[in-house]
């Protein structure tokens, strides 16, 4: 008798989590449609993170990161990359982060660092920029572009052979302009910047979307270099220290990429590094390289936001550790 009230009360369980999960999914679709609503609830959701952390002394970044990387998050004496890159978020008030990680004002420090005739071959072609996305002037838009927020990554529309929803792209812009990025993450650079959208011309290496090599900087020496490619799909990782020595290491959600034949102007690609990471104790820099020609990607201040498992060791996040001597501003 015991045995078959439990199963009905099981049964019963298992109901109601079917009926929550079928409530759940409907009120995701209702949110999504919903623009005030979509954009009102992301916002408390990030403020109200970012409180509490601040509130609990960073309670709910530490049980993340534990729960990510299997090893206490030490904020007093960092030594890991992954630590660092939690510390950097928290506490570096570099001037520079929030320039650098703005999507349009980046372009004025290049040129700064890099002189306005080798900047403008560096940067990609600039279509148009606003904070009223009604403005976008699609009619005088190429057929292939891509559109994103200045103060965000990983928030994109491609445009391929002209084919796209002006309203659902105007649409989208207004809930990127209206939402933080990383204030969940304490990702402090994304903070003051002034939202815009970016529209620049969208690269391609016949038909598809470039290699991205990403150069991890401390205090301005590479000590290693990630080779993403096929970014849209399986995005495959390939890395090498600064010498191109391929690294057998990976990260466990990115699948290991081929071994890649050094670039020819490789020592260029260095050389850019170096210079436009000097006033920073890490930075990680991004470039494409299209049949030679070079173009600036993005500067990333907090890779993984401090998050980043690697295999088969994690030994290796505490090695690249000792080369990042953080800075106190």
């Amino acid at each position: 008798m015991l045995y078959y009230r439990k199963n009905i009360n099981l049964h019963i369980l298992k109901k109601k989590i079917q009926k929550m999960n079928i409530i759940y999914q409907k009120t995701k679709e209702i949110i999504k449609k919903n623009d005030f609503l979509f954009v009102f609830i992301m916002n408390i959701r990030a403020y109200g993170i970012y409180f509490l952390n601040k509130i609990c002394n960073y309670k709910l970044e530490k049980i993340t990161f534990y729960k990510h990387l299997g090893y206490p998050l030490n904020l007093i004496n960092p030594q890991s990359f992954n630590e660092k890159t939690v510390w950097k978020k928290i506490y570096d008030r570099n001037p520079l982060l929030p320039i650098t990680a703005d999507k349009y004002q980046v372009r004025s420090y290049i040129k700064e660092v890099l002189g306005e005739e080798r900047a403008n071959k560096l940067l990609i072609p600039l279509f148009y920029v606003t904070d009223q996305p009604e403005t976008i002037p699609f009619g005088k838009l190429p057929s292939t572009f891509i559109v994103k927020p200045n103060h965000a990554s990983g928030r994109y529309i491609l445009i391929k052979n002209g084919h796209y929803d002006k309203d659902e792209i105007i649409r989208t812009c207004h809930r990127w302009l209206n939402t933080p990025y990383g204030l969940e993450k304490m990702e402090w650079a994304y903070q003051p910047i002034k939202r815009k959208i970016v529209i620049e011309e969208l690269l391609l290496e016949d038909g598809k979307i470039p290699k991205d090599f990403k150069f991890d900087m401390f205090h301005g020496k590479c000590k290693r270099i990630r080779v993403v490619s096929n970014r849209i799909n399986s995005r495959l990782s390939s890395i090498f220290d600064e010498k191109w020595n391929f690294l057998s290491h990976k990260k466990p959600t990115r699948p290991q990429g081929p071994k890649i034949e050094k670039p020819k102007n490789y020592e260029v690609m260095l050389e850019l590094a170096e210079r436009l990471s000097k006033p920073f104790d890490y930075v990680r820099v991004d470039f494409y390289n299209i049949k030679g020609n070079i173009y600036f990607g993005e500067f990333t201040h907090y890779p993984g936001s401090g998050r980043d498992r690697y295999e088969p060791h994690q030994s290796f996040d505490f090695k690249l550790g000792k080369y990042w001597k953080i800075k106190k501003y």
